[in-house]
């Protein structure tokens, strides 16, 4: 089964002497938009990897006429795992400021070694691209609404990386989710930062698996994996920064009571979730669900701002009297409010929160209603 990506045509991202860099999880599907794009493109490229030694070689060497013979006689470079070549940011600087003409587009599955290197060489030289793990508003291209919501289980057990999505047994899936989350999941991690205890960073993504929704204590997860709080947010950070884990802070304006230090984090993909806690039980059989539909809906919004170019600020709230409400996005000068509940029932915004933003639109979104709230 094919799955149409939102991305599926570049042109219009690529223009003359800059780089379009494209962001994502391992496996997500960054090579195949690539390899796509590619067949329908009709100048003359180079395609090539970062895990290539001679690749590695002229564009970390910083050689002016090395990059430029070996962009000679293309007008589009494409360079697969970027991250993977020293210096690659001052490597690209030289291919676009020394090639007349010349396109450029390099992937990244690791975003705190490629932006690390590319931010300040490429300002004003590169724009910027993150491919998800399959959306809701791609999966539509292939199903009805009605399709959708029948198939809502799959999204929240198995999630939505491509392989997986194809897939077509259950066994399939599980193999194919704890190999993700067993062999990719901290690669870029332990390469390229030098981690070497895989062990604490499998209990502490753990911890977090069962903590969806919930503020989160460093110095809590300090102790239950036995190291110290500053250990546990460099890893948090560098699961972040490969895209396994999203984090939320809280939101407050001119509360005393309101909860602002403590972070909430999200799975980029529910099935590596599932994944970290060896559970693919159905929805009757687990006591999660509604841990699943937050992670599900938040990410699905996520993805489709991204991707529609809606920009906004994410929180959660909540107050020390446990009044709480799962999202809030700040966008154009407005703030909207949203609860997500997995069975539909009518609720009221909580009165803390009417009283300080009488402004604020508030709205719960369930399962009648949650495809306008991803797609539209």
């Amino acid at each position: 089964m094919k799955i149409p990506r939102f991305y599926h045509n570049l042109t219009s991202f690529l223009k003359p002497n800059k780089v379009l860099i494209i962001y994502g999880p391992r496996q997500v599907g960054k090579t195949t938009l690539i390899r796509d794009f590619l067949t329908t493109y009709t100048g003359r490229y180079k395609l090539d990897s970062g895990d290539n030694v001679r690749t590695q070689a002229v564009l970390g060497s910083q050689d002016f006429d090395g990059i430029k013979e070996y962009a000679q006689g293309y007008s589009l470079i494409v360079i697969d795992e970027a991250q993977r070549i020293p210096n690659i940011g001052q490597g690209l600087k030289i291919l676009v400021d020394q090639v007349p003409g010349i396109q450029v587009i390099a992937t990244g599955s690791s975003s705190f070694e490629l932006a690390g290197q590319v931010g300040e060489p490429l300002t004003g030289r590169k724009t910027t691209l993150t491919l998800y793990p399959v959306a809701q508003m791609e999966l539509q291209n292939l199903y009805n609404p009605h399709e959708l919501k029948d198939n809502l289980e799959h999204w929240l057990v198995f999630g939505g990386y491509p392989e997986v999505t194809a897939a077509e047994t259950k066994s399939e899936k599980i193999r194919l989710l704890e190999e993700l989350a067993q062999s990719y999941l901290f690669k870029d991690i332990l390469e390229l930062e030098r981690v070497k205890n895989s062990k604490v960073l499998m209990d502490l993504l753990r911890l977090l698996a069962f903590q969806i929704g919930q503020e989160v204590s460093l110095n809590e997860l300090g102790r239950q994996v036995g190291t110290d709080h500053k250990t546990v947010a460099r890893y948090l950070d560098l699961f972040e920064k490969t895209f396994v884990i999203y984090n939320v802070r809280g939101f407050s304006r001119n509360l005393r009571s309101e909860i602002v230090k403590k972070s909430k984090y999200y799975f980029y993909d529910n099935g590596i979730r599932n994944a970290v806690v060896s559970n693919f039980n159905g929805l009757q059989l687990r006591n999660d669900t509604g841990a699943l539909w937050e992670n599900f809906l938040f990410m699905e919004r996520l993805k489709k701002r991204s991707y529609q170019g809606i920009y906004a600020n994410n929180y959660f709230w909540r107050t020390w009297e446990r009044q709480e409400i799962d999202l809030i996005e700040e966008r154009e000068g407005k703030v909207f409010a949203f609860e997500f509940k997995w069975e539909a029932r009518k609720i009221k915004a909580p009165g803390q929160w009417t009283q300080a933003y009488p402004e604020a639109l508030f709205e719960v979104i369930d399962r009648e209603n949650y495809l306008d709230f991803i797609l539209r």
